[in-house]
């Protein structure tokens, strides 16, 4: 199956946290662990070694340069990022937290300043009618605790650096993007998200999208639930699904479409996938639209 999903198609691959160990940042551990940059320097080089990527990726020890750019003519430009090698460590001890301050943190990085400094010059240089994030966590903001008062939030996503997300959204803005959308991996679940630059403010202007898949297997057939978690104080979340899956996007000059789809069955071999929901993007108008 690896082998077949190969060869239909290129791949353009970035890693998340398990590759190496859960929620790592940077040279930091989730756990303390006196062994863990010789496994991260072993689990660099087995990724180089394991998946379609080009010399320049080659690891030099701990370091890895996996972030990078790929034009598709002038339709799309994809910014590969890489959010685990240069992150600040996770605010307020990790996990889930309510009103954590250190998230708040000004000069607080999730991509570090020479990442940044390279997305944002490539937004000022983009030509393409899309420009497409590929990378790792949760991109909107998403306050799980239901409540106006408090905001609970995981300090591993976006949400943990707060203003790293905002200066690379209102850096799209000021450069004019023309289209930008973000794919994301991380959470086990489909999510389909309007993006903002101030979330409280739930009538503040649409400025991207983000599509969210779901894992391949990892967590069995999954609930099959539907419901939006929390939507009350998210309103800008518009589509949950506990299914395992993927989501195939088709790109146009005036569109993405973007297809939800679902296999009822991980354990079944040749189980047949469907397609739970669909949305589209429209050239020029940010934000979800059901297809």
């Amino acid at each position: 199956d690896l082998q077949a999903a190969h060869a239909a198609a290129p791949w353009l691959v970035v890693w998340d946290d398990h590759e190496t160990e859960n929620n790592w940042a940077d040279e930091v551990p989730e756990q303390p662990d006196p062994g863990f940059l010789d496994r991260r320097a072993a689990a660099f080089q087995a990724y180089y070694e394991n998946m379609p990527l080009r010399s320049t990726a080659r690891p030099r020890g701990i370091d890895m340069r996996l972030y990078r750019r790929f034009a598709w003519g002038e339709l799309a430009t994809f910014h590969m990022l890489d959010t685990r090698q240069y992150r600040d460590d996770q605010a307020c001890g990790d996990g889930t937290r309510v009103n954590c301050v250190e998230r708040l943190d000004p000069n607080r990085t999730i991509t570090g300043v020479e990442q940044e400094r390279w997305l944002l010059d490539g937004f000022h240089r983009s030509r393409a009618r899309w420009d497409v994030l590929g990378q790792q966590v949760f991109f909107a903001q998403r306050d799980t605790d239901g409540s106006t008062s408090t905001c609970d939030v995981s300090t591993d996503a976006w949400d943990g650096y707060r203003a790293s997300r905002q200066r690379i959204t209102q850096g799209w803005v000021d450069r004019q993007v023309r289209n930008p959308v973000v794919l994301t991996g991380d959470v086990h679940r489909h999510w389909a998200n309007n993006l903002r630059l101030n979330y409280f403010n739930h009538t503040s202007p649409i400025v991207g999208t983000e599509l969210v898949t779901t894992s391949i297997s990892s967590g069995g057939n999954g609930s099959g639930s539907t419901t939006i978690p929390d939507v009350a104080t998210n309103p800008h979340l518009k589509f949950y699904s506990d299914r395992r899956g993927y989501v195939r996007t088709t790109i146009s000059p005036t569109q993405i479409r973007a297809d939800f789809r679902t296999v009822a069955s991980v354990t079944e071999h040749g189980a047949p996938a469907s397609t739970l929901k669909s949305f589209v993007i429209q050239e020029g108008l940010p934000g979800l639209q059901a297809a």
